[in-house]
């Protein structure tokens, strides 16, 4: 068993965690990120990233991570390939444990496992994913100005991803399963108001349809859920719009966590339930989930992570004085 010990510790390698990499690197805090299932994060299966600032033209994700991990490493960023299996948060140092075997202690520890979106689960979608299907109408919708698309959904993240869309389509179907929406009342009323947006009730996805050169999609087969009839709706964009998983399941038990599954923090910080534990991007963050806003958290969980050592550091030098 090797142990690895840090002041900061980082679990997660996407933009947030790799922010609050290269923060805590730069306070002297010489951290070490664990980057788990995913290294790099959701960007690394995402090709055109056209809303990261910074870049006029359009850049690649995978490209985009690969330069913030370099980055981090150049100001002193430790980066462990490994999967963390537990976690014990009662005492501290902090500890990690890898399923090799491997133990990663830290003074503090920065939470950046993400979330991820939910599918289907089926195979046309994964043929076409990132060739008109997507599960981010903010992330992709400025692709399709003017052209058809299509959401499929019946909660809030439906209803907000095609009311999103009618900044760019101004041809919208919500596909819904069901004949009722699970939406809020608010935002059920801004879609119903909308000229833009059309519902087709009762309908799942059988199929997402390909077609051209090079390969995209061009329709989607749906089912009716009551007669079983099929049909053809023809889009150019498919947004699946059905919530996400937070990557919490390692920290039930031992942090506190809202509704949904996303680790609970205190408003306008990253602080978590645990003294010493702090949360950012899209683990903590299930309204905005964009790299931009991961990245930023990733800085707050840095500078809060390096108040609380200050702090700590303060009170131990009064403790001796007195």
């Amino acid at each position: 068993m090797t142990i690895h010990t840090t002041k900061m510790l980082i679990l997660g390698s996407g933009p947030a965690g790799l922010s609050a990499a290269i923060y805590g690197a730069r306070a002297g805090l010489e951290p070490i990120v664990v980057q788990g299932i995913q290294p790099g994060g959701q960007l690394m299966t995402t090709t055109d990233v056209e809303n990261y600032p910074g870049f006029r033209e359009v850049i690649q994700g995978p490209w985009l991570m690969g330069e913030m991990q370099a980055q981090a490493e150049h100001v002193g960023t430790r980066m462990m390939w490994d999967t963390v299996v537990k976690v014990d948060l009662t005492r501290r140092p902090f500890r990690l444990y890898g399923d090799g075997g491997d133990v990663y202690e830290g003074d503090v520890l920065v939470i950046a496992t993400g979330a991820q979106a939910k599918w289907l689960g089926l195979d046309s979608e994964e043929l076409l994913k990132g060739k008109g299907v997507s599960a981010c109408a903010t992330c992709d919708g400025f692709f399709y100005r003017g052209k058809k698309v299509a959401v499929i959904g019946g909660g809030n993240t439906a209803v907000e991803e095609a009311l999103y869309l009618t900044n760019h389509s101004d041809d919208v179907t919500l596909i819904h399963r069901r004949d009722t929406l699970r939406a809020e009342r608010i935002l059920q009323q801004r879609l119903f108001a909308s000229e833009k947006i059309s519902t087709l009730w009762n309908k799942e996805v059988h199929r997402f349809l390909g077609g051209g050169t090079p390969e995209g999609l061009v329709g989607i087969e749906l089912k009716d859920t009551v007669t079983g009839e099929l049909s053809t709706l023809e889009v150019d964009g498919g947004f699946v719009a059905i919530g996400h998983h937070p990557a919490t399941e390692l920290f039930r038990g031992h942090l506190k966590l809202d509704e949904d599954g996303y680790i609970a923090v205190e408003t306008g910080s990253t602080r978590t339930s645990v003294a010493g534990v702090f949360a950012c991007g899209d683990v903590m963050d299930k309204v905005y989930r964009q790299a931009v806003t991961a990245a930023g958290t990733g800085c707050m969980a840095a500078l809060d992570a390096e108040r609380f050592l200050q702090a700590e550091e303060f009170a131990e030098v009064a403790e001796a004085a007195e």
